[in-house]
């Protein structure tokens, strides 16, 4: 690693820059990782070797391995799904439920919140399921995937049953912050004050009530999805948005529809399957996801309704659907390999040092931490490096440990929902058969209002404590 340095600060405004360019996230953030690697030693050898290292150790990162699988297996679960029919009657049974534009939100609002014990299955598992429901009333594509990226991230935070719960309060256990098993006690007391995640989840109830007008690129989604009439389930599926990806996604799954009238049951039972062996399992979406393949396999073949070999290219056809996101989260990856190198995460804390204070730590450490995250597209990785850095400063000017936490993970949220190339925020935009740069810009000026909410929010409680 480099001395840390502004130098770091290049590879993410690149890549921020080329992604709104080109609108290709893959690409950009390659290219960031190289211009990042260019500037420790431009030597074209040394460019090389350490691209390729990088590239290697990412894909043997068991992090990745773990979304590799989980990804391609619910891409596969879906397939089946869909293929079975039983997608779209879960579909027509919604639509018995929601009666207009407004509750068709509030419904995919609902689902995120019950799916909360992760973000990567809430993010797929929402938008694919309320997909269909929102199509019928012209809800774009875009706004589906805001309502998901908005339950997603900032409803798991807000949970101690969760994913997020686990892997923070592991990490305050190994700064010191806490003993080993009393990391959650000291998480919950923070969870009052995580408050981008509950400004975030306000903010999207409010649009879905439409109390909330839209604004920015997402005004501009929504004119382009609003038809002259509302239509039935079965509609001309090209006219829905002018998002291609959208209607090019719709168009294929439809295509590999088999049965018309597909039972409800054959979309619910896995459905429920997938939740309930994942919480069973300790919260392990892999086991779950092995649990329901393995019965949605055994299930319809006891009904007979798809042959063994059909099943299976199915299986494979999803699982190749997942491999763009799959893609741009390992981009991503070798994205902030790059920037550890670079010292970043160092070099932003190390700058802001001076400022700190008890009653200004935890704005400051709410905006640092945003940035990174933003920039890095990891709302976890970054903060395994930078809480060994903050929680120690934190004890030693006696500021409010659970205000500091509630900061912590207030900017991973916002990392997670607001970066363009976050894992969240390429699930989201897949589940919900979004372009994933189109899902970005629109919500992104959603998620600054609730930061700004959160900051303001930070500076009145540090001078009050």
């Amino acid at each position: 690693m480099t001395e840390p340095s502004a130098l770091s600060l290049i590879p993410p405004v690149v890549v921020l820059s080329l992604a709104i360019w080109l609108r290709r996230p893959m690409l950009a953030l390659i290219i960031g990782t190289l211009v990042g690697l260019m500037l420790i030693n431009p030597s074209p050898s040394y460019l090389l070797d350490q691209f390729s290292t990088i590239s290697v150790d990412v894909m043997q990162d068991p992090t990745i391995a773990w979304l590799i699988l989980v990804c391609g297996s619910f891409g596969a679960l879906i397939a089946l799904l869909v293929h079975a029919g039983g997608a779209m009657a879960f579909g027509q049974s919604a639509l018995k439920i929601t009666k207009s534009r407004k509750s068709s939100l509030l419904m995919t609002f609902v689902l995120g919140v019950v799916i909360f014990i992760d973000d990567y299955l809430n993010a797929l598992t929402v938008g694919e399921t309320m997909k269909r429901v929102t199509d019928k009333y012209r809800v774009s594509r875009e706004m589906l995937a805001y309502v998901v990226d908005s339950t997603a991230a900032p409803i798991c935070v807000l949970i101690p049953l969760s994913t997020w719960a686990v892997f923070f309060s592991g990490l305050i256990e190994n700064t010191g912050s806490a003993s080993v098993g009393e990391g959650i006690t000291l998480y919950i007391q923070s969870i009052p004050y995580m408050l981008y995640a509950w400004f975030a989840v306000l903010m999207v109830l409010l649009v879905c009530l439409g109390i909330m007008p839209n604004i920015g690129p997402m005004k501009k989604a929504e004119f382009r999805a609003h038809p002259r009439s509302a239509g039935a389930m079965h509609v001309n599926h090209a006219e829905l948005t002018a998002d291609p990806y959208a209607v090019e996604a719709i168009n294929a799954e439809f295509a590999n529809q088999q049965i018309e009238h597909g039972k409800l049951y054959n979309f619910m039972v896995p459905i429920l399957l997938l939740v309930g062996s994942t919480i069973y399992f300790g919260v392990d979406i892999w086991k779950g996801l092995l649990v329901t393949l393995t019965f949605t396999i055994i299930f319809f073949s006891a009904q007979k309704l798809i042959r063994l070999d059909d099943m299976m290219k199915q299986m494979f056809d999803g699982f190749q659907t997942m491999l763009p996101a799959i893609g741009i989260v390992i981009a991503a990856f070798m994205f902030k390999a790059m920037s550890d190198m670079l010292g970043m995460p160092q070099y932003v804390i190390q700058s802001l040092m001076p400022f700190m204070s008890p009653a200004l730590l935890p704005a400051i450490i709410f905006v640092a931490m945003a940035i990174l995250a933003f920039a890095t597209g990891s709302s976890w990785g970054v903060f395994a490096v930078t809480i060994p850095i903050v929680m120690p400063l934190a004890h030693s000017i006696d500021a409010n440990i659970p205000l500091v936490i509630g900061a912590l993970l207030s900017a991973s949220s916002f990392g997670s929902q607001a970066c363009f190339y976050s894992d969240s925020t390429v699930l989201a935009a897949q589940g919900s058969g979004c372009d994933l740069m189109g899902h970005a810009l629109t919500q992104l000026p959603y998620a600054l209002i609730a930061a700004f909410m959160a900051l303001i929010s930070f500076l009145v409680l540090g001078f009050y404590f």
